[in-house]
């Protein structure tokens, strides 16, 4: 066979491809429907670990190497998770989600709102705003349902500036998700690597590739955003470039001239849903409970509050000091818990920490979204 007709060949396949993930996702809502009415669990990890077993053992027999097996199925098994989770959240329902976020399209936190409203069967609004502020006023307002947030980021720790609004809002946290962030350096087609004079792109985009940026003499500009970045070289005749994503960029006509430029390479951000309106979390559903937390200036008090959550037997996911404006040396805590805030264990452990500390208040009880990965051995 020729060229062109073994490129037929895999298109053909890709399409099968297309349509066999396709049915296996609404297969997957079928389960999550089967499952909530016998309020069963969304995993069963031993099933998930005897069906990967099989795949490798089979695709072994077909010639496929098991650990890319394992790394497809990894994806397509969270896939599958993660969506039947939000039909147990959301049901039938689905319409059109209205999510305010920062930028324009193109950025990340719009990436991130698509995959969400995706996840939901939904179709995605997008409502761009300028700052993490005004997405937070978009919300309390009234002019979106939802904002999106970025809270943290493995490379580049967590963004202080959302945990400070969260102190000052009545918005509740209803939901997460998670981006892999991948950083590029777009420019317009024909300008070379070697003829360029400044980077544009978002703070924390600068600060993720700062090992990349620190090799070079580019002179570094912040924007509100990647999108801005990726406008403002779109519409300038300047020897300039932008740090996005390779998709974003296309849709200001941009290319990518070097890629994989965070600092690590597993760079993933950590999204917040905000709402007006608090959600509950089905029992049979992963839940995350967050709060922020004072405790009393006295010797132990933290480590009292603590072992609070470890007496109920609660998992602590994240702890963020935060100072507190006009009380120096006096700081808040942001906490993360593995938690269901209508169990009664948890009504049990937070009025007693209401009982020692000066303050606590929940910001949102949601899905927690992140999958463990399934692990199976080896084939021999």
């Amino acid at each position: 066979m020729d060229l062109n007709t073994l490129r037929q060949e895999i298109e053909a396949l890709d399409q099968n491809l297309l349509s066999s993930l396709a049915k296996r996702r609404q297969l997957a809502l079928a389960v999550a429907k089967d499952k909530a009415k016998r309020q069963g669990a969304v995993r069963d990890t031993a099933r998930e670990a005897s069906l990967l077993l099989s795949l490798m053992e089979k695709g072994q027999a077909l010639g496929l190497d098991p650990a890319y097996l394992t790394r497809l199925y990894h994806v397509i098994i969270e896939d599958s998770v993660l969506l039947q989770q939000a039909w147990m959240q959301q049901g039938d329902e689905k319409g059109v989600l209205h999510i305010a976020h920062l930028g324009r399209p193109g950025t990340y936190s719009h990436l991130a709102a698509q995959g969400y409203a995706s996840r939901r069967q939904c179709q995605f609004q997008g409502l761009c705003c300028e700052s993490f502020a005004d997405i937070v006023k978009a919300v309390e307002d009234g002019r979106a349902p939802l904002g999106l947030l970025p809270i943290e980021n493995t490379s580049s720790g967590s963004i202080n500036d959302v945990y400070d609004l969260l102190r000052h809002t009545h918005l509740h946290i209803i939901g997460e998700t998670y981006l892999k962030v991948d950083h590029h350096l777009l420019v317009k087609p024909g300008l070379s690597l070697d003829k360029i004079e400044r980077v544009y792109s978002h703070p924390q985009a600068l600060l993720q590739c700062s090992h990349y940026l620190g090799k070079t003499t580019l002179k570094q500009e912040a924007c509100p955003s990647s999108a801005h970045a990726m406008a403002k070289v779109a519409e300038s005749d300047d020897p300039i470039a932008a740090i996005g994503p390779e998709s974003g960029g296309a849709l200001y006509g941009l290319v990518a001239i070097d890629r994989h430029l965070a600092n690590q390479e597993e760079n993933h951000t950590r999204f917040i849903l905000v709402s007006r309106d608090a959600h509950t979390v089905p029992s049979q559903l992963p839940a995350k409970t967050s709060l922020i937390m004072a405790t009393h200036n006295t010797p132990g008090a933290l480590v009292s509050a603590l072992q609070v959550l470890q007496q109920h037997g609660f998992n602590m996911t994240k702890l963020e000091s935060r100072p507190i404006p006009g009380n120096p040396w006096e700081e808040l805590f942001y906490m993360d818990v593995q938690a269901n805030d209508q169990s009664d264990e948890w009504q049990q452990a937070y009025q007693e920490l209401c009982a020692i500390t000066r303050f606590v208040k929940v910001l949102g009880c949601y899905s927690d979204e992140r999958v463990k990965a399934t692990s199976a051995p080896l084939p021999q």
